[in-house]
């Protein structure tokens, strides 16, 4: 049985930069499992989270300008370390925290390009709470909690269903993080 996703859900995100709205796989009905979602990356391509199915990912809130952005190094590292395993960290930039998020999509991808070297997929800019959450945001916060603060982190197992969720102070080299990371790819 599916579920009706509310009005304010199917509109996909509204980006503070001007983008276009995310696109869910279905509009009427809410997903199945994170893989069921397409979203578009900063560069404003489609990209289905399919691609990801049978992956365990590590979806991340991220902004530039805080606090925990020294985390995008730890976030790298565990994509590498961890990518050959069938794993891949997923960054959502939004400017929901603080305003710590102001860049535009060609500015956010130079800045982690060039300052911490980033390599995982980023996508445009999302709301993660409130009115314009994006679809990825609704089924993340489904069940589980909304992000607080950048840098708060979902873990989805291969099946496409959240594993777990961690606050902005958990960090990519955290023992607690890098356990249910192993746990899901161990499954």
């Amino acid at each position: 049985m599916t579920t009706l996703v509310p009005a304010l859900l199917v509109a996909g995100f509204v980006s503070l930069a001007g983008a276009q709205p995310a696109v869910a796989a279905s509009e009427t009905e809410s997903p199945m499992s994170f893989y069921d979602l397409t979203v578009r990356t900063l560069d404003g391509a489609e990209r289905p989270l399919a691609a990801y199915r049978g992956q365990v990912v590590l979806v991340v809130n991220t902004a530039s300008e805080c606090g925990f952005t020294p985390q995008y190094a730890g976030l790298q590292k565990l994509h590498e370390e961890y990518g050959p395993r069938g794993f891949a960290v997923l960054g959502f930039p939004s400017n929901d925290f603080g305003g710590q998020e102001p860049g535009t999509h060609a500015e956010i991808g130079e800045f982690v390009s060039s300052r911490y070297r980033v390599a995982f997929p980023l996508f445009e800019k999302v709301e993660t709470k409130g009115d314009g959450q994006s679809q990825v945001y609704a089924f993340l916060t489904n069940g589980h909690g909304t992000p607080k603060w950048n840098f708060h982190k979902y873990l989805i197992g291969k099946d496409g269903r959240v594993a777990g969720e961690f606050p902005s102070k958990v960090t990519p080299e955290s023992t607690t993080l890098r356990t249910a990371i192993d746990a899901e790819l161990a499954k």
